[in-house]
């Protein structure tokens, strides 16, 4: 072979080699989804994610308002798709969620979760009169549904729904009324979502079988739907108040799974839920779902004759006891009336039982 034809040789395979390094392969690797927009007025903690300027970002400690890329509190995950330019995603709320929007001066609970007005959603970590989810960060954190974890205090609400399914529903209300339909329950549990979604799944179910025990005494095993005794409807109406008894004077007696009575406790149930029970008490009497939320407004929202709520004494480690004091503690507890107290501890054992999990202590008040 010539020396002229050696070089040309070489020449061209020095052009191959050189346009393999200059052209390299088409990777078959995808940027990963974006996480939910940075939002400078959220605060995150370590671990938690966020999009921005098309990287995903991993807070390494608590930040808020510290521009990932700019802040060292912020280690770069690379980056990602889905992103929307200079703000790295949507400024809506995780895929997956469905929780009702906060509303100001509303009463919420440890572990309540909403949707706030910048589309993104928050979980309550200590309980609070409706307070701004972006200002007080100490009683809200940022929460994330997609891969079912949290981004903040309690956790995710069981995928199945319900702690309780329908089946052990069925079995716990044998004789039940047609109206209180299992169905109606869960529709009803979006109003205080962390009912029974908050702390293990042991506390989880010993706080739905202590809400069903309680009803099962409170209705007779669900069977009543409104107060038997009709000679006490007329004393329901506290005149005193400004707002009156516009439904009339014997309007407001106990109705709904916990019993629902006074124009009071109407107006203020219907106020939280942003429904009109004041001028329409019978509502909870003909609508399953309303009905309910009335027995979980009483549950998260109010302490009663107690010093905390039942929701608060079952998933902070009270016992069944303090939620017996919170519900009829005035007249039942400290020896008042041992009998009716007895029932409904033998109705938690037995649900909890049902349940599998254990009843706890401090079973009596």
């Amino acid at each position: 072979m010539s020396r002229q034809r050696i070089v040309a040789l070489l020449a061209a395979l020095a052009a191959v080699v050189g346009l393999a390094v200059l052209v390299p392969m088409a990777s078959t690797a995808s940027a990963a989804t974006c996480a939910s927009a940075w939002n400078a007025s959220s605060v995150y903690t370590g671990g938690m994610a966020a999009s921005y300027n098309g990287h995903n970002w991993s807070a390494k400690w608590w930040t808020q308002g510290e521009t990932p890329g700019a802040a060292d509190v912020w280690a770069d995950q690379g980056t990602c798709d889905g992103s929307s330019g200079g703000s790295g995603g949507t400024t809506g709320g995780s895929g997956g969620c469905s929780y009702p929007a906060w509303v100001a001066g509303r009463a919420y609970v440890t572990g309540d979760i909403v949707q706030y007005t910048n589309g993104g959603y928050y979980i309550a970590t200590h309980d609070n009169p409706g307070y701004d989810p972006t200002i007080s960060t100490w009683y809200w954190s940022p929460y994330t549904c997609s891969g079912g974890g949290t981004t903040g205090g309690g956790t995710t609400p069981p995928s199945g729904g319900f702690v309780v399914t329908e089946a052990q529903f069925d079995q716990i209300f044998p004789n039940r009324n047609s109206f209180y339909t299992y169905s109606g329950l869960t529709a009803a549990l979006s109003a205080y979502p962390g009912f029974a979604t908050t702390g293990s799944d042991t506390v989880k179910k010993q706080e739905a079988a202590a809400f069903l025990a309680n009803v099962d005494h409170e209705t007779g095993g669900l069977v009543y739907v409104v107060e038997q005794n009709t000679s006490n409807y007329s004393h329901y109406c506290d005149a005193n108040q400004p707002y009156g008894c516009p439904a009339g004077q014997s309007a407001y007696y106990g109705r709904g799974p916990i019993q629902l009575s006074w124009n009071f406790n109407y107006k203020a149930a219907g106020d939280a839920l942003g429904i009109d029970l004041l001028d329409n008490p019978n509502l909870v009497q003909t609508d399953a779902a309303v009905a309910w939320k009335t027995g979980l407004w009483y549950w998260d929202t109010q302490s009663g004759p107690g010093t905390m709520t039942p929701h608060n004494a079952m998933v902070n480690g009270a016992g069944f006891g303090e939620t017996i004091r919170s519900i009829n503690g005035s007249i039942e507890c400290n020896g008042g009336n041992p009998a009716e107290v007895q029932d409904r501890v033998n109705d938690y054992l037995a649900i909890t039982s049902l349940l599998g999990v254990p009843a706890g202590s401090n079973l009596s008040c």
